[in-house]
């Protein structure tokens, strides 16, 4: 049975920073795209980035890059997401997900297979 298990959310000041897990469990995911999507309230899921588990390419939403970085940890079956200089639109509940490669689009949630139950980010002004 396939997991994704988010942590690292919570509630932080404007320019702060924080970095979310994602641990993968159940399957070997060596040929998966791993991103990161997030939702705020009465808003559509948005694509935040994506990376390759094999060769670790990556891939970010433009609202982000330069302040969040994407990982992963093959021993440990996590992917990360670094989060720095947060602002209040960077709140909502972010979620990972796994997609079989290729994921074209990649920020397409559709073409993501497995989801994890997501986790709150809040961010104070």
């Amino acid at each position: 049975q396939v997991q994704l298990v988010e942590s690292g959310g919570g509630l932080v000041q404007a320019g702060g920073s924080l970095r979310l897990s994602c641990a993968a469990s159940g399957r070997t995911f060596s040929s998966y795209i791993m991103g990161w999507f997030r939702q705020a309230p009465g808003k559509e899921r948005e694509f935040v980035a994506a990376i390759g588990w094999s060769r670790g390419g990556t891939d970010y939403a433009d609202s982000v890059k330069g302040r969040f970085t994407i990982s992963r940890d093959n021993d440990k079956n996590t992917v990360y997401l670094q989060m720095n200089s947060l602002k209040p639109e960077d709140a909502a509940v972010y979620s990972c997900a796994a997609g079989r490669a290729p994921v074209i689009p990649i920020n397409q949630a559709r073409r993501y297979e497995y989801w994890g139950q997501g986790t709150q980010v809040t961010v104070s002004s």
